[in-house]
Order: C-alpha cells, then sequence, then structure tokens
C-alpha cells in the first residue's frame, strides 16, 4: 500500500489545525463554544501522525516509507508537548510550530519515488539493456 497519501493527510490535518490556531489567536474565529473543534483536529492531527511513521513497516515503496517515517519522527516531540505548552502564551504557537518542518520533510521524502542501488550510483533512472 502507498504511504504517500498518510503523509499528505497527516500533513493537511496538521496545517489545519495550525491554521485553525492561528485564526482564533488573531480573533478572526471565536471557537468558545467549540473549543473541542482544536482539540479534535489535534487527536487526528496525533494519530494521522502515528499512522503515517507507522508506515515504515508496512509501506510501499519501503525505502521511501522508511524514510519519510525517519523524517516526520521528530515532531512527535513537539506534538507531545503540545498540550503542557499553556494557551496563553507564545510558547504554545512557538512549540506547535516546531514540528512544520518534519510534516513537510515527510510529505515531500513520502511524494518521491523509490531510488534503486542502480541509480544512486549512475544517477540514470532509466534501465539499460545487458
Amino acid at each position: 500500500m502507498r504511504s504517500a497519501p498518510v503523509f499528505a493527510a497527516a500533513t493537511v490535518s496538521y496545517a489545519a489545525n495550525c491554521a485553525l490556531g492561528a485564526s482564533v489567536a488573531l480573533r478572526l474565529v471565536d471557537t468558545r463554544n467549540v473549543r473541542w473543534v482544536h482539540h479534535a483536529l489535534y487527536i487526528a492531527t496525533f494519530s494521522l501522525a502515528v499512522g503515517a511513521m507507522s508506515s515504515a513497516g508496512w509501506g510501499s515503496p519501503r525505502g521511501s516509507s522508511r524514510a519519510a517515517a525517519a523524517l516526520l519522527a521528530p515532531a512527535a516531540v513537539p506534538l507531545t508537548l503540545i498540550p503542557y505548552a499553556g494557551t496563553q502564551t507564545r510558547r504554545h504557537p512557538l512549540v506547535a510550530l516546531t514540528a512544520a518542518p518534519f510534516f513537510i520533510a515527510a510529505l515531500v521524502r513520502s511524494s518521491l519515488p523509490e531510488r534503486t542501488s542502480q541509480t544512486r550510483k549512475t544517477g540514470n533512472t532509466r534501465k539499460t539493456r545487458k
């Protein structure tokens, strides 16, 4: 099973959660009565990120899945810390944004084609006849 869609879903969920959080912080959106939406997006983001990281074991192509999972793994630290960062200080959005480079790198890597040992040596992606 291709793992790129799982990485895309995790990245979209992360981006939606950041957009909602920024909108609330800038007072463009009022979520006082529906605060659970931001929490639900966080849970979805965390779950999708864990699912994407697990693709190292089941994803296809195997090398791309493992590389993308390794790139996404450091995002687990800020995602785990964010509930403890407080919401009324700058710390919350700063901790949340530290995960962004890892989501982007993993998404890009999961979308790249698998590299074989021959293409690493020669840089040629075309198959040659022997």
